[in-house]
């Protein structure tokens, strides 16, 4: 396979691959970013097999992710949460008196993108989010100096949940006996299927180039607010945007987002 379909490659097309071939492709890839192939494994995602690799560039790891038209976003609708997650949502959250809606959808559809079709392309996404470096508005331009740049929210929630659709990135289901700060080897530990350590800690919150939409955690304040569980879990939805705290970025006019706002870089594939 030449290089220049794989621009363009969809999820779909990529699991079709068998694992000479989607080597070789990785390592096309590779070659095109001045970068060096440094794993490929297969896994299992969604009851079938997933190629995951990686490409370290200048010090960075990168996970490829695999694009084309996908779908994002979460669909409240067809969500069946279990009678055990809405009674602790009721039992810790509503009936502290934080003016939260009885109806955990209603509460939800407040922060959660909506379920869409998106077309993304593929490209290769830093495995680790790093630490601002610039003020807010002036990061693009700092990781355009690179040849970087911010993910868009599409490519950002496709790049966690690899076509889940599941509230979280491991699925509709979390602890409800500890919070992800308390837990050291829950789902949010392991990577993503594409390989990203992604909605991982709920005090992290990234940026994208959608001033709007923050992903990946909340900067604490579930945790520290005493929400709750559901709701400590919630910042790390695959979908999740978080509004106020992209009001709260957007206001911000240095670095002094303490150490919990980062940015993911994406590296476009030519």
């Amino acid at each position: 396979m030449a290089l220049e379909p794989l621009t363009s490659l969809t999820l779909a097309a990529w699991r079709r691959l068998d694992l000479t071939t989607a080597t070789r492709v990785a390592a096309q890839a590779a070659d095109a970013v001045g970068g060096r192939l440094e794993h490929v494994e297969t896994v299992e995602h969604l009851g079938a097999p997933l190629h995951r690799v990686l490409v370290e560039r200048g010090g960075r790891l990168f996970g490829l992710v695999p694009g084309g038209r996908v779908t994002v976003g979460f669909d409240l609708a067809a969500w069946e949460p279990s009678a055990e997650l809405l009674d602790c949502y009721r039992e810790e959250s509503v009936s502290q008196g934080f003016g939260l809606d009885d109806d955990l959808r209603v509460h939800l559809a407040r922060y959660l993108s909506p379920h869409r079709a998106a077309t993304v392309p593929t490209l290769l996404m830093a495995v680790e989010d790093e630490d601002i470096t610039e003020s807010p508005a002036d990061m693009p331009a700092a990781l355009a100096a690179e040849g970087l740049r911010l993910p868009h929210p599409d490519e950002w929630e496709h790049a966690c949940g690899a076509g889940a659709g599941t509230l979280f990135r491991w699925g509709d289901q979390c602890p409800l006996d500890r919070g992800p700060y308390q837990d050291d080897a829950g789902p949010h530990t392991g990577p993503s299927a594409f390989g990203l350590r992604i909605a991982y800690d709920t005090y992290r919150f990234e940026m994208t180039s959608d001033p709007g939409a923050i992903h990946g955690g909340d900067g604490g304040e579930s945790v520290c607010g005493g929400y709750g569980i559901v709701l400590e879990w919630l910042p790390l939805a695959t979908a999740n945007r978080n509004p106020e705290m992209a009001a709260l970025v957007n206001g911000a006019d240095d670095t002094g987002m303490g150490d919990e706002l980062s940015v993911r870089p994406v590296l476009d594939l030519r």
